[in-house]
């Protein structure tokens, strides 16, 4: 039962709006300022899952060994969570709460402090970013998410999580593959480097046959590049295109480092790819047009 006050914090606001690139170890306690007063014992069954958590899979020999520290050492780190009509819905802590039901605990230590939904999303989000046995698909997932509720760039995101630009395009990439091959990468059958490479085709069709040839020969990332790139070659041989002017790829890669999103221009047209509405809105509030309302 909850028997202390609620704990207040910073929030997440201050952790974006400073220039600070996000302490990943101290993440928890920046949201929230604790001290002993604010935790509280809360039984297992009475905690549901954050809602938006957007991890699908968990390392299961990952949660043994935390679960055999936690039979050790007990829970060091109490979990954050939100009082709801029924109990209550975690917050931040998932991977402690499954650990600790392993080892046997019928209570956790806890911090109860009220999020909005949208506060919700973005702990779940960030607190799952820095996880190594995260899969390289619920990572990008949780990236896009991030972007787009914040209304980040690219650029924005990866100096706020210590990232490289290249690191956050690349991952990225890998949600403009098919679903049957983002499950490929899910189950570790295709490895990250190789979803990279199919991840620089359009054609869906193409994906699917490299992805089966790589399964059935073996093929490491270098063979897998020569194809693509091979395959590219002979299309440009058989449709030849006008030579462009050098200075469009540096306003290609310019006006996409500013807007955080492809372009590419050709033939007296500038091309911004997008994913979503929110993210057009996103782009459009960039650029600085608004849409005039009846």
């Amino acid at each position: 039962m909850e028997t202390k006050k609620k704990a207040l914090g910073k929030g997440l606001e201050q952790l974006f709006t400073n220039n600070n690139v996000i302490d990943f170890d101290n993440f928890e306690k920046e949201i929230v300022k604790e001290n002993k007063n604010d935790v509280v014992m809360l039984k297992l069954d009475e905690i549901r899952s954050n809602p938006y958590q957007p991890r699908k899979t968990f390392n299961e020999e990952s949660l043994k060994e935390l679960a055999t520290s936690i039979k050790e050492y007990g829970v060091v780190q109490p979990v954050i969570v939100k009082k709801s009509i029924k109990g209550y819905e975690l917050i931040a802590g998932e991977r402690r709460c499954k650990a600790s039901r392993l080892a046997g605990l019928e209570e956790i230590p806890a911090i109860v402090k009220d999020f909005t939904d949208q506060e919700m999303m973005e702990i779940a989000l960030i607190e799952n970013i820095q996880r190594e046995d995260l899969n390289p698909i619920d990572e990008a997932k949780s990236i896009f998410n991030i972007i787009n509720l914040r209304g980040l760039t690219q650029e924005e995101f990866a100096t706020k999580f210590g990232k490289s630009r290249s690191y956050i395009t690349n991952l990225l990439g890998l949600l403009k593959l098919p679903e049957n091959i983002q499950k490929m990468v899910i189950d570790k059958e295709l490895s990250a480097s190789h979803a990279r490479v199919l991840s620089k085709l359009d054609n869906p069709d193409q994906i699917n046959s490299l992805a089966k040839k790589i399964l059935k020969e073996n093929l490491n990332v270098r063979e897998i590049e020569a194809l693509v790139n091979k395959d590219d070659v002979t299309k440009r041989r058989a449709m030849p295109k006008a030579i462009q002017d050098p200075k469009l790829n540096i306003y290609e890669n310019l006006i996409s480092d500013k807007i955080g999103s492809k372009v590419k221009i050709s033939k007296n047209k500038i091309e911004i790819s997008y994913d979503s509405v929110k993210d057009l809105e996103r782009i459009m509030e960039i650029l600085n047009i608004k849409i005039e309302e009846e």
